[in-house]
């Protein structure tokens, strides 16, 4: 298998953008490039990863959702792999409009699951997509910044740059 992967700088740090030719199925922060190459691993067996510009124009798309463009990611189509209660958890999370933020228990009733919020903590942690599937938007009970893949900082950043009204600790 070959997957096209593409690298861009952004406010936070290089973010890794990944397609199969015509969907996007990974998208991450280069300083969690294992991770990211673990979960394709694991989704895929073996692949090989040939560097490309722009592929589907799902770079572009990403910089204009770091310029502000709040529909940027509306229709980029994505391939997202793992099981049916993940995926169920990652497409919810597309849900959660720009600028508000949700708590794994919401999430976890959304899905119609509301004991499952470790569940939905633990799949939110897996999410192969970062930003286009908006796992920083979920957050802690008590309003508190809980857990991000990418670093709490990277979550601190990209609910400012959305305006999210964010607890201060």
């Amino acid at each position: 298998m070959k997957l096209l992967v593409d690298k861009i700088n952004s406010a936070i740090g290089t973010i890794l953008i990944v397609t199969d030719g015509d969907k996007l199925c990974a998208l991450d922060f280069a300083d969690y490039e294992p991770r990211m190459l673990k979960l394709l691993q694991r989704r895929y067996g073996s692949f090989d990863l040939q560097y490309v510009k722009n592929s589907q124009s799902f770079s572009s798309k990403i910089q204009a959702y770091f310029d502000g463009d709040r529909t940027s990611f509306n229709h980029i189509p994505i391939s997202i792999g793992g099981t049916p209660f993940q995926q169920q958890v990652w497409l919810a999370l597309q849900t959660i409009p720009w600028g508000k933020t949700i708590s794994y228990t919401e999430l976890a009733a959304r899905i119609g699951k509301p004991t499952a919020c470790r569940a939905v903590g633990m799949a939110n942690s897996l999410n192969p997509i970062a930003l286009v599937l908006p796992c920083h938007r979920v957050i802690g009970a008590n309003a508190a910044l809980t857990g991000y893949a990418g670093g709490l900082e990277r979550k601190r950043w990209l609910l400012n740059h959305e305006d999210c009204e964010l607890k201060q600790n």
